[in-house]
């Protein structure tokens, strides 16, 4: 989620926005006050209508969520594809249990599988395909989480991955050493060309809530074609 107004867009620019986007329910409404006052780092509005957008027009079945907090992003991927069974780890039983009281009251607690434990050990015995993964979870583990998910996504399935801008951090390094570096905003900086040239994807990172990061897998990995030759 976006850490202060104006952090990545101009304000005039991002209070317009926010302007445009429809009201949204009840539910909704609760999980970002709820959010707010806990300081729970949840997806912004307009990040959680992204992912229903591109899980509805994936016509997505399997969807993997790295980092499910209260259940937000969890929400919004199953209620865009009324479909499919949504997979999703964190290591904090209390805001699991959270998510489920509030997938519950959505409906959607039948669709969505929350899996207590740490990301990158259950990545490992994961079982694919997934047609979108959405990661917002430890910003200095994201590459190990692309690599460990990209063997489980389909072809032409989606990658999403979120705070990638991290409140414009990433583009002001501190380079006068007068301060404690970021590691977060180091990591991310290090990931972002990583995701960029990545030979299986084609990626583009959007101005959008704290950055989120788009990519699309264009053609499979040798490990998984057999190799390596």
């Amino acid at each position: 989620m976006k850490q202060g107004a104006g952090k990545i867009l101009h304000l005039e620019q991002e209070r317009y926005l926010e302007r445009l986007m429809p009201p949204r329910d009840a539910l909704v409404r609760e999980m970002d006050q709820l959010a707010a006052e806990q300081k729970v780092p949840i997806s912004d509005p307009e990040v959680g209508r992204l992912l229903s957008i591109l899980a509805r027009s994936l016509g997505a079945r399997r969807i993997l969520e790295i980092g499910t907090a209260i259940g937000y992003g969890a929400l919004h991927l199953a209620r865009g594809a009324a479909e499919a069974h949504v997979v999703s780890i964190d290591i904090d039983p209390e805001r699991l249990a959270i998510a489920r009281a509030y997938l519950e009251r959505a409906g959607v607690a039948n669709r969505v599988e929350l899996v207590a434990g740490e990301a990158l050990a259950v990545l490992a015995h994961l079982e694919g395909p997934f047609d979108l993964v959405y990661v917002d979870a430890v910003k200095t583990d994201y590459r190990r989480y692309l690599d460990l998910s990209l063997p489980k996504v389909r072809v032409g399935g989606m990658i999403v991955i979120d705070n990638l801008l991290w409140g414009g951090e990433v583009a002001n390094p501190n380079d006068e050493g007068d301060q404690p570096s970021d590691k977060n905003a180091d990591a991310l900086r290090a990931f972002n060309p990583y995701l960029m040239i990545h030979p299986q994807l084609e990626a583009v990172i959007l101005p959008l809530g704290d950055g989120v990061g788009l990519a699309t897998k264009t053609r499979p990995l040798v490990t998984e074609r057999g190799g390596p030759f």
